[in-house]
């Protein structure tokens, strides 16, 4: 799992332009003042908090600030995954603050994919946004990836303009992608980037299952086999300054290698998303004609 203190705030970074006169047509609709109008449509943003009590507060005000900017309808959820460190404290000293912030304490570690369920769980909005609660994403990118949203779009998916992080992660990194890339048939450019804009009707027609962090080529692939409609955005991805990875151990890099394969034979050769799907479609079918 991806989640570690970082101490490091985006305010020195580069602010993203959205491009709303440029694409006529695209979000965010804007008034003569450049604030949303009542039309915009409602949006979730949450992050999954592991040991994170360094980076919270920066990253849930930056959203805070960023989702004013695109509509009047929006909530940031911030999903505590039983941090033993100070995550918690931080966390509903915001929310008693902040009226647009909803905090979900975990009881006991869920792991990466059972916070990122916890999160799509609690999204009551039309669109939803997540990403990782270490800082290594800039929250206010979210911008780019809202200018991207139509009617013709389910799912914005990020991808990492360049790497920032030691050489073996992004070897180790490399090799993960391209072999997921191969294995599930996946179509995105960059499957392990975690910066994500998602229509809650597109993750409504899905189910997901995974408690670690497969739970991104499950999400991707089932996405990709619902007919969901994908543009993707580059983004900037920034150095961890603080902390240590969940992830990149070998004992949880072999649970992971295990947890792929299970995966792989369930939705690729089993073809349970794809089954899924069509049952959806049968049902949905057969309502419409009663």
């Amino acid at each position: 799992m991806d989640q570690t203190q970082n101490d490091t705030t985006p305010n020195s970074r580069p602010q993203t332009q959205v491009a709303w006169a440029a694409e006529p047509g695209l979000l965010p609709a804007v008034d003569a003042g450049g604030k949303p109008l009542p039309s915009a449509p409602s949006l979730s943003v949450f992050f999954p908090f592991y040991n994170d009590g360094g980076t919270a507060a920066s990253m849930v005000l930056t959203a805070l600030e960023t989702c004013a900017r695109l509509t009047p309808d929006y909530e940031v959820i911030a999903i505590n995954d039983a941090s033993p460190d100070y995550t918690a404290d931080v966390l509903n000293d915001l929310a008693s603050r902040y009226p647009h912030l909803r905090v979900v304490q975990h009881e006991q570690n869920r792991g990466y994919g059972g916070a990122l369920r916890s999160g799509f769980a609690a999204a009551t909005k039309e669109l939803v946004f997540y990403t990782d609660g270490d800082a290594q994403y800039d929250p206010r990118e979210l911008v780019a990836l809202w200018a991207r949203m139509n009617p013709r779009v389910d799912w914005v998916q990020g991808y990492k303009i360049a790497r920032h992080d030691p050489l073996f992660r992004i070897i180790l990194g490399k090799v993960y992608h391209y072999g997921v890339k191969l294995l599930f048939g996946l179509r995105v450019r960059d499957t392990d980037c975690d910066f994500r804009l998602i229509r809650k009707s597109a993750l409504d027609r899905i189910t997901l299952e995974s408690t670690s962090g497969t739970i991104c080529v499950e999400l991707v692939k089932k996405l990709q086999d619902s007919g969901a409609r994908v543009a993707e955005v580059p983004v900037h991805h920034y150095h961890r300054v603080h902390g240590t990875s969940q992830f990149f151990n070998f004992p949880r890099l072999w649970r992971t290698a295990t947890q792929l394969l299970a995966l792989w034979w369930k939705l690729v050769v089993q073809g349970e998303s794809r089954r899924t799907v069509r049952g959806r479609a049968s049902r949905s079918n057969s309502r419409r004609t009663k």
